[in-house]
């Protein structure tokens, strides 16, 4: 961070920032603690051309989770552009590692995320990003329309694009639909956070669950659940906590690999061939 955006966000906040210091922020912003006497904020910067969008996109998605009031997320302070790309300001959550006890509470505050339904159509009120891809959340009535439509067939597409996937690997949209069809379930749509790994949600010191870095969007609330174990899971507490509130409907294990489909082609998109193996190995199997 250099001389002029410090001295610009600490007039911004009316502080005196004393001390920068670079942290793990993610693969596609820069990320800062930034301290004062009394308080510390976490600052993300991207320069890229969608910076900017990226972080107001990131920012509704907070406050439509914040609006909730079912799960903490942190109290946005500033988001702004630059000359090239955009910053964000949030308060600095101190993290713990997770015990068996928050992972439980965090399961039941994801459920009563998930719970919370404002609108009959799958879909949100303006479009955002799944990292640095942009993601489309046209409204639709059918869940699987969504699904495929908005999720899939972009990604297919833009992976088709660029020679990740060849013609002959990429199923047609009425072969999706057909088959999305036989196994999605009929839902109302839940808000989800839209890209919960383990890096996007922190445990306070005090034992708060918070989400991150958000990609909202209402949809079936088994998409969270997927992404949660794509890269090892969150441990069996969460799990059980969650399952209270959601009875089991048939189908989860197609519908988890279908689901997880989606990260995979972002994780394609975004990173390379190391991931083609599992994203043909789910469309051979299911298309």
């Amino acid at each position: 961070m250099n001389k002029n955006l410090k001295e610009h966000i600490a007039y911004l906040l009316c502080v005196n920032i004393e001390r920068i210091q670079s942290i793990s922020g993610g693969d596609i912003s820069e990320a800062y603690l930034l301290e004062t006497e009394t308080e510390r904020f976490f600052c993300k910067i991207n320069r890229g051309e969608n910076g900017y969008e990226l972080f107001k996109a990131k920012k509704l998605g907070l406050q439509a989770i914040a609006q909730s009031k079912t799960i903490s997320v942190p109290n946005i302070l500033l988001c702004e552009s630059l000359e090239k790309g955009g910053f964000l300001v949030m308060d600095y959550i101190e993290a713990k590692r997770p015990t068996e006890t928050d992972f439980e509470l965090l399961g039941h505050q994801l459920a009563a995320l998930h719970h919370h339904t404002t609108q009959n159509e799958f879909g949100f009120s303006t479009e955002n990003y799944i990292g640095n891809l942009e993601q489309s959340n046209s409204n639709h009535l059918e869940w699987a329309d969504f699904y495929v439509q908005e999720r899939l067939v972009p990604q297919l597409q833009l992976a088709k694009a660029t020679g990740r996937l060849n013609d002959n690997e990429v199923p047609t949209e009425s072969k999706l639909l057909q088959r999305c069809g036989q196994l999605f379930p009929n839902t109302k749509p839940s808000l989800l956070h839209g890209d919960l790994w383990s890096g996007n949600y922190l445990i306070s010191n005090n034992g708060t669950p918070y989400l991150i870095d958000p990609a909202v969007y209402f949809g079936h609330h088994e998409v969270d659940l997927a992404m949660t174990r794509l890269f090892g899971g969150f441990g069996a507490s969460f799990y059980n906590a969650y399952q209270e509130h959601f009875a089991p409907i048939g189908n989860e294990k197609e519908r988890i690999d279908i689901y997880q489909l989606y990260y995979l082609l972002v994780h394609l998109n975004l990173f390379g061939n190391s991931y083609k193996a599992s994203v043909t190995e789910i469309l051979q199997r299911y298309f």
